[in-house]
């Protein structure tokens, strides 16, 4: 498992995977089957692993963060870049940051929290998390005024921050001046990530100059996922709009129904891994038509993942 410090060659190296956390019928964290993922997305070219919102961590009692750590370093194969989630609430994300202390991951992804929180408290709780770390974090922006560009740029500049994942949703994604904001205060997009998966990666790689991105339904089609940035980093846009449309049908439900649950049940219908019951306040779904759907498009996906 990767330990050292995180580079931009890190962020630009595989499809950053943000995938389910498979459990038990009891409840309990399930390794065997997170290996089986781990192992899948591994044979498909992926190499680096966000746990996060598609693992529910918002959710997480601090009492089950170290067996998640402990599953985490089990699964993890030795070239394996694995990121653990904290927060979203600041205490609690001390309390992880505590635990994360004794391990050996590189950096942590602090999730989002939307309220009550206002930039400049989330830029002092990263500087005060990241002090408390002994390293530096990773930003998520997934909504307006969650963190100021200005104060983005210092905690770059500061060493709080090695990376920042971008997620605010566009009807159209070549205009975004939140992100161009940010970028002008960095200078470059070599270590911010596009944080909403296919659709808008080929934008975001092409007019913004992002590094990578994460992905969750790479889950289904690693090998598709990583076929999408090897022709982004070569330039092949005809090639990486061909392979982008292949995601859109999943990708399509995770957006009308639910990203996280969608992906779920979409990674355990493929017969990828056996993901189990979904930990409160999230719940499976259970509508026949849905999961019909689901299972024909994570089906078809794969199908042509295994083909490329």
């Amino acid at each position: 498992m990767k330990t050292d410090a995180v580079t931009p060659a890190d962020l630009a190296r595989s499809v950053l995977a943000v995938p389910p956390l498979p459990r038990q019928a009891d409840g309990a964290i399930s390794a065997d089957e997170t290996r089986r993922l781990v192992a899948w997305l591994h044979g498909g070219g992926v190499s680096s692993f966000m746990f996060g919102g598609n693992a529910n961590l918002y959710n997480m009692g601090v009492g089950e963060y170290g067996t998640l750590c402990d599953v985490l370093e089990a699964v993890a194969s030795p070239s394996a870049w694995i990121v653990p989630s904290i927060g979203a609430d600041f205490g609690k994300a001390c309390d992880q940051v505590d635990i994360l202390r004794e391990r050996a991951f590189p950096t942590a992804m602090l999730l989002p929290l939307t309220f009550p929180a206002v930039p400049r408290g989330v830029a002092t709780g990263l500087r005060r998390l990241a002090e408390r770390y002994g390293r530096p974090l990773i930003a998520y922006v997934k909504s307006e005024g969650f963190l100021d560009p200005a104060d983005i740029a210092a905690l770059f500049r500061d060493g709080v921050i090695t990376a920042v994942k971008y997620a605010i949703v566009r009807k159209d994604p070549t205009v975004d001046a939140t992100l161009s904001a940010i970028l002008d205060a960095v200078g470059s997009g070599e270590r911010i990530v596009s944080g909403i998966g296919e659709r808008p990666a080929i934008v975001h790689f092409r007019k913004f100059g992002l590094a990578s991105f994460t992905s969750g339904s790479v889950c289904v089609a690693p090998h598709l996922s990583s076929a999408l940035l090897a022709a982004l980093k070569s330039l092949r846009l005809d090639e990486a709009e061909r392979i982008r449309a292949a995601f859109l049908p999943l990708e399509d439900l995770r957006d009308a129904i639910s990203p996280i649950r969608v992906l779920h049940e979409a990674v355990r219908l493929a017969g990828i891994a056996e993901t189990g019951p979904m930990a409160p306040f999230l719940a499976n779904l259970d509508d026949a038509d849905q999961l019909a759907s689901i299972a024909e498009a994570a089906g078809a996906l794969k199908a042509q993942s295994l083909a490329a």
